[in-house]
């Protein structure tokens, strides 16, 4: 990131938490006695779709298009938006995060929205809980904060008592899961699957949970949460994430450990 940069990512900032802030109020906004919304499937029963989904995408795009009309925009729900400048930055944006979830009624469910450069590396990031009152944020080169606290990821040098957050393939298990499972139970770490990747990743940069993994790794959902995990001083592997594919994010003092956990675990399903 280089001076010139600084303006603009501050400005991002500024608007992505007014976003969060009525994104937040728009996810908690049904009430006791209301009718549950609508569902729909996407690419099947385990991928819905609820009215919240798209009027908060669409209100999103609607701010950042008239904020910032040179970037680029790539949503969960409608899909990418070209920049008009070339090698502009672009945005990323999961409007609840934790669908299931949510049209479930189990407040566990986030907005994710990140800004990312031309060539794919995150610039800023931000994660919030509507259900808590929590907002992680991160800007590439500064560190990671919550409510405007910095937070770091754990600082224990042990599986053993600790916590791993884990998020399956959309609704299957991915490769490599279920040995690794075993492998963390051997060392008494508790599993949990929680459902919203962007707060399981975040998670291990508050210091609440020692690692967590998603099966399958999505820009719009996971690249703020990554971001947010990498300055709050977590590891990543692999170190930059690949579209599909698992992604793994561990505090640094249990990260030698669960890494070959990681690697034996993947290859003995390959």
């Amino acid at each position: 990131m280089n001076d010139e940069q600084d303006p603009i990512l501050n400005e991002a900032l500024t608007v992505a938490t007014e976003l969060a802030a009525w994104a937040s109020e728009t996810i908690r906004r049904p009430r006791e006695g209301e009718a549950r919304e609508e569902v729909r499937e996407k690419a099947g029963p385990a991928d819905i779709v609820t009215p919240t989904d798209e009027t908060i995408e669409a209100h999103i795009r609607t701010i950042l298009r008239a904020a910032f009309p040179q970037h680029g925009i790539e949503g969960e729900e409608y899909g990418v938006h070209e920049p008009e400048t070339p090698n502009a930055p672009y945005w990323v944006v999961d409007p609840v995060d934790g669908t299931t979830n949510y049209a479930h009624g189990i407040g566990w469910c986030s907005f994710s929205l990140g800004l990312v450069a031309a060539d794919g590396t995150p610039l800023l990031g931000l994660v919030a809980d509507p259900w808590r009152g929590e907002v992680f944020t991160a800007i590439r080169g500064r560190g990671a904060t919550l409510n405007g606290t910095p937070i770091h990821a754990a600082s224990h040098t042990t599986l053993t008592g600790h916590l791993f957050l884990t998020e399956w393939a959309a609704h299957h298990h991915w490769p490599g899961l279920d040995p690794l499972l075993s492998a963390l139970s051997d060392r008494h770490c508790t599993t949990r699957v929680m459902g919203s990747t962007a707060l399981s990743l975040s998670q291990v940069a508050a210091g609440r949970a020692t690692a967590a993994a998603i099966g399958e790794f999505h820009a719009v959902d996971g690249l703020p949460a990554y971001l947010i995990g990498v300055e709050a001083g977590a590891v990543a592997l692999p170190s930059t994430p690949a579209y599909d594919e698992p992604l793994l994010l561990a505090a640094p003092g249990v990260a030698e450990e669960l890494g070959e956990l990681w690697r034996t675990s993947r290859r003995g399903e390959a």
